[in-house]
């Protein structure tokens, strides 16, 4: 099998950004991790491979999914992962990335979303189609780290608060940018690295998962961890996945993601649209599709990407299902493909009439706002059964005038309306 830039089968350094230490004797299980892996083969056991996640919000999407990939990847070769629900943390705030102090969420709100993260990751459905295997015995732990930190005294606080200093804590970017332009910085805050590292020490992690903006966090699991006089973990980093703009990174409050409970259709024409420069980290990050045996065709390969994620979430059938669905809606005149397309559905029960377009739009859930319904109707955007609205007061008297034709938003989204 070929091995990469460090010495580790393919499968595990695809996409990889950093694993750390990566240096000293190549022999030495503290300093290599192909040597900890052989290591561990010897002697028959596997590896804990930690990954940690805050239920600060109810959805998953594509970008945090390049974690649980690979999370999953360790898996499948025999490790443990060991999937840590801070919902002790969550209360804090990862403070990285923030310009401000977060908003502390209460710990009902965080139990709430923690139930949708699992089920999102695949709690009691086929393992075949999950992001993680809940399924295989000794494959998984799922912890929640109030285990552990609720039950911290004072002294234990003032120990772990004594590992670090405040010129570590400043040197980190977030920190160090909010100290320059005085924006104010809570001393609960520079626990929040503290616990996640002590997380490290309390699951005895072998290895811990992270977004390259991780690396100071996971660091600090390792200084935890020889604090405590055990053995250090690795580092792995993998990098941050751009949104569909192809431009800033995938992010809910950027409304560029994907979301892992999207139905095919709308995985597929999402994905089927993202820019050209996007596609191979796309292609790297969320397959395992070999790249050289793609087309070289820049459509061609942007097209077997979206299919292929759209296949890992909802199987090959609803995978090809959609692509000839978004190939009917898109380039059907007329709307001539949507009348035998699978489209989901937009229930106009809700839907006071006589409904005006603008309000319609935002009424079945297509757009946050009737504003933006306004400025998305004017802008072109939007088609009923293939023709364009342009009228934003265009009247609809009743659900008869309807039912069952499709509504759509650019070349993204579709929704056939009914009346139930």
């Amino acid at each position: 099998m070929a091995k990469g830039e460090w010495g580790l089968p393919q499968w595990l350094e695809r996409g990889v950004a950093d694993l750390f230490p990566a240096g000293g004797d190549a022999n030495a299980a503290d300093q290599q991790l192909a040597a900890r892996l052989a290591e561990a083969e010897r002697e028959g056991r596997p590896l804990r491979i930690k990954l940690g996640i805050d239920p600060t919000g109810s959805d998953i999407h594509l970008g945090h999914s390049i974690l649980f990939r690979k999370l999953r990847a360790f898996q499948d070769a025999g490790h443990t992962a060991v999937l840590i629900i801070g919902d002790f943390t969550a209360r804090i705030g990862d403070p990285t990335g923030k310009s401000a102090t977060r908003v502390q969420l209460s710990e009902a709100e965080v139990d709430a979303n923690a139930a949708t993260y699992l089920q999102q990751l695949g709690q009691g459905q086929d393992p075949a189609r999950a992001l993680l295997d809940f399924e295989t015995p000794g494959r998984l732990e799922v912890r929640r780290n109030s285990e552990w930190l609720a039950a911290l005294d004072l002294p234990k606080v003032i120990e772990l608060l004594g590992i670090s200093t405040v010129g570590q804590m400043l040197a980190k970017e977030d920190f160090a940018n909010r100290y320059g332009s005085g924006t104010p910085i809570s001393l609960h805050e520079f626990l929040y690295p503290l616990l996640q590292g002590y997380d490290s020490v309390a699951v005895q992690a072998d290895l811990e998962l992270g977004g390259t903006d991780q690396k100071f966090n996971v660091a600090m699991g390792r200084d935890l961890q020889r604090h405590f006089n055990q053995r250090t973990q690795f580092g792995m980093l993998l990098p941050i996945l751009p949104g569909l703009d192809g431009v800033q990174k995938m992010s809910k409050s950027l409304g560029n993601t994907v979301g892992l409970a999207k139905d095919p259709l709308s995985m597929y024409s999402k994905l089927e649209k993202v820019p050209d420069a996007a596609v191979e980290e796309y292609l790297t990050l969320l397959t395992d599709l070999d790249l050289e045996a793609l087309p070289a065709n820049p459509r061609e390969r942007q097209k077997a990407m979206a299919l292929e994620v759209t296949r890992q979430r909802h199987g090959a059938a609803a995978a090809q299902q959609a692509q000839a669905d978004a190939g009917k809606l898109v380039g059907g005149a007329s709307g001539s493909g949507a009348a035998d397309a699978e489209v989901p559905e937009a229930s106009l029960a809700e839907v006071n009439f006589p409904a005006k377009a603008f309000y319609l739009l935002s009424a079945v859930g297509i757009c946050a706002s009737s504003s933006e319904a306004r400025r998305q109707i004017q802008g072109g955007g939007v088609k009923l059964d293939g023709e364009k609205l342009s009228d934003p007061n265009q009247e609809f008297v009743a659900p008869a005038e309807l039912e069952g034709k499709v509504l759509q938003l650019g070349k993204k989204t579709f929704r056939r309306l009914v009346a139930g």
